[in-house]
């Protein structure tokens, strides 16, 4: 395993994997005995940074969420996991009511709703500290001094290390860190979206969610990294839910255009030259980025995350890379 350096000040920084393991689904349609196996696999390889969230996984069963979380803290109590793995949760995106969703009725991002829902996830995952903790969908209802501050009481008490950002505009992620960077308080540090070789279309209305709330890190939020070197970019759905390789599974609306060809085409032509995956190509790609990347790969098998563990070893050469980034 290789590690990277995530947070931007000595009392907060961390190393972790550079692969993360996504428990999204795990103790919800990933069951139980799998979902050890394949976090005990992880860690055997090296792996030290998981992601999860409070609300994970409402949509299986019409929940408010937690299944995950619960999981992770009977593996955790089973295995005596310590700080030594870097667990980052999520809260703002709770359904308020078993039933409803997150895109129209989710549980915000008010102080008290941050309190309630990291105290929360600790209690459940047996933790007196939130490695990462993040601001999981915007909140336009609540002005964003009240979640700054929320956010940095957290950390002021020691229960919350670092802060994260995930599915926000670029400009409220600004407006939210110049904001915590006037008044002298801790922001943001990681930015998790999602990202993947093959690109969306942009002109078309994010299809999963609501008001362009959630989705791609665009042109815009990568500009942004770039000039901010010390944030990483924490990469959700970076093999499109095994879109690269199973031809079961359509592309979405945004990803069916002439650009999508061509990259496939290059990335298939590159994974044949290394001997490698397409998948695996794809993720060493992301952690060679000039922007700092961390793959945030989920995994339903023990077979499936030993391929990506895979990337972590393959390195592309400057012309593969190359060859890569030119294609449009």
């Amino acid at each position: 395993m290789r590690y990277r350096t995530i947070g931007t000040t000595p009392a907060t920084r961390r190393e972790v994997s550079v692969l993360s393991l996504g428990a999204m689904l795990f103790g919800s349609v990933t069951d139980e005995a799998t979902s050890f196996a394949i976090l005990d696999r992880f860690v055997e390889a090296g792996g030290t940074f998981i992601d999860t969230s409070g609300n994970y996984a409402f949509w299986t069963d019409g929940s408010q969420g937690g299944h995950s979380e619960e999981l992770l803290g009977r593996w955790r109590r089973s295995r005596g996991v310590g700080r030594e793995i870097v667990i980052a949760t999520k809260v703002g995106g709770r359904p308020l009511a078993p039933g409803t969703s997150y895109t129209d009725n989710a549980e915000g991002l008010s102080a008290k709703v941050i309190r309630e829902s990291a105290e929360r996830s600790m209690e459940r995952m047996g933790l007196d500290r939130i490695d990462v903790l993040y601001s999981h969908i915007e909140d336009p209802r609540t002005p964003v001094e009240e979640t700054v501050e929320g956010f940095a009481a957290l950390v002021a008490e020691g229960l919350v290390g670092m802060l994260g950002v995930s599915n926000h505009a670029a400009w409220r992620v600004e407006r939210a860190r110049a904001l915590a960077k006037q008044r002298g308080l801790p922001g943001y540090e990681i930015l998790q979206y999602a990202h993947s070789y093959l690109r969306p279309r942009l002109d078309m209305p994010d299809a999963l969610f609501r008001d362009g709330n959630l989705g791609t890190a665009g042109p815009d939020l990568l500009t942004y990294l770039r000039e901010e070197r010390e944030l990483v970019l924490v990469a959700y759905s970076p093999l499109l839910s095994g879109r690269y390789t199973r031809t079961d599974k359509e592309f979405p609306p945004d990803f069916r255009h002439p650009g999508v060809d061509a990259r496939l085409a290059k990335v298939r032509e590159i994974a044949a030259e290394t001997g490698a995956t397409v998948n695996q190509v794809v993720l060493a790609w992301q952690m060679g980025h000039e922007v700092p990347i961390v793959p945030l790969a989920g995994a339903s098998s023990v077979a499936q995350l030993e391929e990506n563990l895979a990337a972590v070893d393959l390195e592309l050469t400057p012309e593969q890379r190359a060859a890569l980034d030119a294609t449009h």
